[in-house]
């Protein structure tokens, strides 16, 4: 059944019709590329991405009483740690970066794009849903 329904597809595409589904794969596959692309022209704008991600979870965990008492004296070693290895890796890093020649400009560029591309995935995605409730 599997087979019926991928050579249903196949058929479809080569008519140029394209099905619902294949028209979703095909956006995602595009959207997964354009993303792939992005990040490998922007490693260090997806690491920001990522930190900050794991700065806003951290930021939202509730933390107990008897937690905050256990952990201050070790918290405040681990932020002032912290700081610091802050300061130096953003220091070496904005200099890297000037050096390769990307800027702030170049960085909200590929932010845009991925946007855009998953916005993109996201719509064509809700299309095909809508169209197969329709047909069926």
């Amino acid at each position: 059944m599997i087979d019926q329904d991928n050579d249903r597809t196949t058929d479809d595409s080569e008519a140029g019709f394209g099905s619902p589904r294949q028209r979703a794969i095909d956006a995602y596959e595009g959207a997964r590329d354009r993303t792939a692309e992005t990040l490998g022209k922007a490693p260090f704008i997806a690491l920001a991405g990522g930190i900050a991600a794991g700065a806003l979870i951290a930021a939202l965990l509730p933390r107990t009483d008897t937690e905050a008492r256990l952990i201050r004296p070790t918290a405040r070693r681990v932020k002032d740690s912290a700081r610091a290895a802050l300061g130096a890796a953003r220091d070496t890093g904005s200099q890297r970066l000037g050096d390769l020649g990307i800027n702030r400009e170049k960085g909200e560029e590929t932010i845009r794009n991925l946007l855009n591309g998953l916005t993109d995935a996201a719509k064509a995605s809700a299309d095909a849903a809508v169209q197969s409730v329709r047909k069926g």
